[in-house]
């Protein structure tokens, strides 16, 4: 370097330099920590009072106060009620208390219209499931809960609102309920549940808009990640505007899931770059209720879906867009508008696109969809899973076609391929079978039926 490109360079230092010393020094985040107010955090005294105090004088102090855990500390805690504008930071442990007299309220951490909440750090929330649960049902394969099991956390009416990099292991039921919030991000979290729970989902949008939830790694009973209109919400108004995107799911239900709860509307909703290790349904919209879902982009995902014990619903589909009414006083919304692009999956049972009992679903693309279909388990199949419904047979003894469609109207597939693997069952039959599917469409559909000399590749009646 020349000395005059030298003594540039040292000028444009110094500038820069300088300009930052003018800048206004950032205010400092004031630390509440929760052993300043009492807590032992030896992981066998209750320190849910001490914890509270800390967030309630952070709450007080505002500033995005930061109320710290500390790392390599257990804090013993019942129901704390979080506040807006804090950042309640896990960097030890948080375990929950296993009595029921210490809940007031049926979940861990709550907080209600608490604008500018974060709940971040490096530690572990610990759900402790098996003290919640009664006894393994081996003949089910499931555990069977005691009377109470409390929800971790539940967030209502919440905006602003950031969970980041936490770990929540062995939740005894739902693991994040996000009730009515709106501008969320939920960013690389770790949920670690025992897959033989009940009800454990991972992470529910409830009457939710603008969320995004990315980078996380779900293990759970229960839906990995799954967007719903609840009943007991209606002043929130539709799910609208998520976004999930690069995670991993291992789930012993739905890995990217609408429904069941649709009372009110969902749309435009986006999953895509995601990964589902294990799921008894891959893709997955059950439509119950009055709500109508539409769209929706399913889009580079990547599942496996196999059959699990009859308690658990689903039946090993690859994907399944349904809209079946839930009783018989049910006006049951429509599917439509939804797009499935490089998809890829192996599965013991069909892609099933169907409306039921009145149930409406329309303008449905599958774009490079790739199926796999053969037998991995021995559980019984030749079967589809209404459920939750108690209009038709909640569990209908059906041939497993790789792709059925049946009671939707302008459904289309391009550029998709069926595989079937293995040891093939009899029951398995054609490609692609069609029943009442005006304005079906498909070009480039590549596959044999699963036993060419009975059936046809693809049947439409």
């Amino acid at each position: 370097m020349s000395g005059l490109a030298r003594r540039r360079l040292l000028a444009l230092l110094a500038g820069a330099a300088a300009a930052l010393r003018a800048l206004p020094a950032a205010a400092a985040v004031r630390i509440f920590d929760v052993e300043d107010y009492g807590a032992a955090g030896d992981g066998r005294t209750p320190d849910t009072q001490s914890i509270q105090r800390a967030i309630d004088a952070a709450a007080a102090a505002g500033g995005g106060a930061r109320v710290l855990l500390r790392r390599g500390r257990t804090y013993l805690t019942g129901p704390l009620r979080l506040a807006a504008g804090i950042d309640f930071r896990v960097d030890g442990v948080l375990r929950v208390s296993i009595d029921p007299a210490d809940y007031a309220q049926p979940s861990l951490l709550h907080a209600k219209s608490a604008p500018g909440l974060t709940i971040s750090g490096s530690g572990t929330i610990d759900g402790r499931s098996p003290e919640f649960m009664e006894r393994y049902d081996a003949a089910d394969e499931w555990w069977i809960p005691k009377a109470f099991r409390p929800r971790l956390i539940v967030l209502e009416d919440c905006e602003r609102l950031t969970i980041r990099g936490v770990t929540i292991v062995d939740a005894p039921s739902w693991t994040v309920h996000l009730v009515g919030c709106r501008g969320v991000l939920v960013d690389g979290i770790t949920i670690r549940n025992q897959r033989d729970v009940p009800n454990c989902d991972g992470i529910d949008p409830d009457h939710c808009q603008d969320v995004v939830i990315r980078n996380c790694r779900i293990t759970c009973g229960d839906d990995a990640t799954v967007i719903k209109t609840t009943a007991a919400f209606p002043q929130y108004g539709p799910s609208t505007r998520i976004h999930v995107h690069d995670c991993v799911l291992d789930t012993q239900d739905s890995g990217l899931k609408i429904g069941t709860e649709t009372t009110q509307d969902i749309h435009d909703i986006r999953f895509e770059r995601c990964r589902i290790v294990s799921s008894c349904r891959g893709l997955t919209i059950q439509l119950r209720d009055p709500g109508d879902v539409h769209d929706i982009l399913f889009r580079d995902v990547d599942f496996v879906s196999r059959y699990h014990s009859a308690p658990w619903w689903g039946r090993g589909e690859a994907i399944s867009f349904t809209a079946i009414p839930r009783n018989a006083d049910t006006k049951v919304g429509t599917i439509r508008d939804v797009r499935v692009e490089r998809v890829r999956g192996r599965a013991e049972n069909s892609v099933r696109i169907e409306g039921l009992g009145g149930g409406r679903v329309r303008d449905v693309t599958l774009e490079r969809v790739d199926l796999t279909l053969g037998r991995t388990t021995a559980y019984p199949g030749a079967v589809f899973d209404n459920r939750p419904t108690a209009v038709v047979p909640p569990i209908e003894p059906h041939p497993t076609p790789a792709i059925s469609i049946r009671n939707a109207e302008a459904v289309t597939l391009r550029d998709c391929a069926v595989r079937w693997s293995g040891a093939l069952p009899e029951s398995f039959t054609h490609a692609l079978q069609a029943e009442n599917a005006p304005g079906l469409t498909f070009s480039n559909f590549r596959g044999e039926a699963a036993h060419p000399e009975r059936f046809a590749a693809i049947r439409i009646s």
